[in-house]
């Protein structure tokens, strides 16, 4: 009987980033860990070869994930990171010690996981997916470094994520609100069901400010499992924050003990609250009752960056990238533009995924943004301009929406509305490119390339 030969290795970034989207969109969840869980024993387990911090919730996680990296980092361990979706480049998701793989150790981080997805294929209803795949190499790459911790944000949900294979010391569960309905439910109480999952025996479960059922569900399970619980508002929590130049000064009670007047260069009180659901992860991963080193908790916030979260990319005009995708994000970005910025005129640009809630998330920024133009970016689940130039009109009005055919023809509009109607000679007007993670990078990638 003859084999079928497998295919060659991938000899560029190029193969095997297409081999990976070759395989099953991330957008499609099928409520199994059987492909994971066969995936990884061929690989000999290797997520059980570190410790680890797992996070979930329905925004904040990327940023949350790399706090928590710095200030390991801090400590002195060595660390991976693995987040999702990427803003630009796909290895963006894999990072050691806060430095994504490159093009060539992400080559070798998939060939080395490659001849096993095709065992997994072949024993398998339906082959492992693109997210599934990239989770292995993940955990694999996080053994072969070796790093102390590895922090690993979920993809979508919990239970039956990919991610879920680990056996976290410290689950974070960030706010939980609706999005993804068609797969984790219409309520915040349902999503909360999947998202628990991540809860595991004898883990501690790091909880931000819930609503009252979502709270409920949380604790719930953390019973169930024996998990200690510490909670954002009776725990730990945010004792004040202000406004600065470049981000803000936050003071944290904390499990171990208070730092104040730390400076932290993002912007919005969701991000001061993620600060303190990232330091209280570290504390309680930690064996020790000391709090840590003020000065050094001080040097790893002044460090924190969190590319596409309400980042200036450009000047004259400013240009704001920020990924909020549901309504939830974009009450979150509009309390943070109104803390923090004065611009005058705000103009958006919006490229919205066809599957989100554009009218709640439209609404969210109506108050902020003078004038919206409607594009869309280049993958085919992108709402088109038009459908979403018809709802922007519904909560805009007609005179405040524009359509643009391409992102790029979009910022051209924005820049050149928020220099026309600036009311100062030094222009205090600005663009906002939101509506999506990817419409994000694309306008971040574009920014960057031009003088």
């Amino acid at each position: 009987m003859t084999e079928t030969p497998l295919p060659r290795p991938a000899e560029t970034y190029a193969e095997a980033e297409d081999a990976l989207l070759s395989r099953w969109p991330e957008t499609k969840l099928e409520p199994s860990l059987d492909r994971i869980a066969a995936f990884t024993d061929l690989l000999g387990d290797p997520q059980h070869n570190y410790r680890v911090v797992h996070l979930t919730g329905t925004n904040g996680k990327t940023s949350t994930s790399r706090m928590v990296d710095t200030l390991l980092q801090a400590l002195e361990l060595r660390t991976g990171r693995f987040t999702s979706p990427h803003v630009e480049q796909m290895n963006e998701r894999i990072s050691i010690d806060g430095e994504m793989l490159s093009d060539e150790r992400f080559v070798e981080a998939f060939n080395d996981v490659a001849p096993y997805t095709w065992l997994v294929d072949a024993a398998s209803e339906h082959p492992l997916s693109f997210f599934e795949t990239v989770v292995g190499m993940a955990f694999a790459a996080f053994a072969d470094a070796p790093v102390d911790v590895a922090v690993v944000e979920v993809g979508m949900g919990g239970a039956w994520d990919a991610t879920n294979v680990v056996q976290a010391e410290v689950a974070v569960l960030l706010p939980i609100a609706v999005d993804h309905a068609d797969y984790l439910g219409g309520t915040p109480a349902e999503i909360a069901v999947e998202k628990a999952g991540i809860i595991k025996p004898g883990a501690t479960a790091v909880l931000a400010g819930q609503q009252p059922e979502v709270a409920a569900v949380l604790l719930q399970r953390a019973a169930d499992v024996g998990a200690r619980v510490l909670r954002e508002g009776i725990d730990f929590g945010v004792v004040s924050r202000a406004p600065a130049v470049g981000g803000q000064l936050v003071s944290i009670k904390s499990l171990l003990g208070q730092y104040d007047d730390l400076f932290l260069p993002l912007y919005g009180a969701h991000q001061a609250q993620n600060a303190a659901l990232a330091l209280v992860a570290v504390e309680a991963l930690l064996p020790t009752d000391q709090p840590l080193a003020e000065d050094l908790v001080g040097e790893a916030f002044a460090q924190m960056r969190s590319p596409g979260r309400l980042e200036i990319i450009r000047r004259s005009p400013t240009i704001v990238l920020d990924a909020a995708h549901n309504p939830h994000g974009a009450e979150a970005l509009g309390a943070a533009l109104a803390d923090s910025f004065a611009f005058e005129p705000l103009i958006g640009v919006l490229g919205v995924m066809g599957d989100k809630d554009a009218d709640g998330l439209l609404a969210a920024l109506e108050p902020h943004l003078a004038h919206v133009v409607c594009t869309r970016n280049s993958t085919p689940r992108s709402m088109s301009p038009q459908r979403l130039a018809e709802a922007a009109r519904e909560i805009f009005g007609e005179d405040r929406v524009t359509i643009a055919a391409t992102l790029p023809e979009a910022l051209d509009d924005a820049a050149a509305l928020a220099e026309q109607d600036s009311g100062s000679s030094l222009g205090s007007g600005a663009v906002l490119v939101t509506g999506s993670v990817i419409t994000v990078g694309e306008a971040r990638s574009l920014l960057k390339r031009r003088p």
